[in-house]
């Protein structure tokens, strides 16, 4: 089962795509928003954080802090995002942790097979650790609502 609104937020230290330890927990203080997103370099994958992207000032506006996280390795989210000129950190569940400890993690992936691939999901954290929003796309070929993410961050 998924993390659910009103929730504290599960920790996590996971390294970005500069090979630094990011914990959740020393970002308390400002809103963040966090991205499951199953694979880079794929078709669904690359249009949801290329949204994001485009439209980072929405998420600055808010002082939010936004990662996209999946289980590929650090070295493989750098490359994906310096080809799509990405503006925000990649974070890698390589362990999978951050995937299991919100519970959104595929036991098999529905393409090819793959075992312990996260799902798309979106949750905005408020600055206090609480779960303010929560979304688990229903299959890896939705996006999640990025309306909702913002209106969650414009009441924080």
């Amino acid at each position: 089962m998924s993390i659910q609104v009103g929730q504290k937020a599960p920790s996590f230290s996971l390294f970005n795509t500069e090979k630094q330890k990011v914990t959740l927990d020393e970002l308390k203080g400002k809103p963040v928003v966090l991205l499951f997103f199953p694979l880079a370099f794929t078709g669904v994958c690359t249009a949801e954080l290329c949204n994001v992207r485009d439209n980072i000032a929405l998420y600055n506006n808010t002082n939010a802090q936004v990662f996209g996280i999946s289980v590929d390795s650090l070295f493989t989210l750098d490359k994906f995002s310096k080809e799509q000129n990405l503006n925000f950190p990649l974070l890698s569940d390589f362990n999978k942790e951050a995937a299991k400890a919100y519970g959104v993690l595929y036991e098999t992936f529905p393409a090819f097979e793959m075992m312990g691939v996260s799902k798309r999901a979106a949750f905005v954290i408020d600055a206090e650790g609480t779960v303010k929003y929560a979304e688990v796309c229903p299959t890896p070929g939705d996006l999640p609502s990025f309306e909702a993410i913002q209106s969650t961050l414009a009441s924080l």
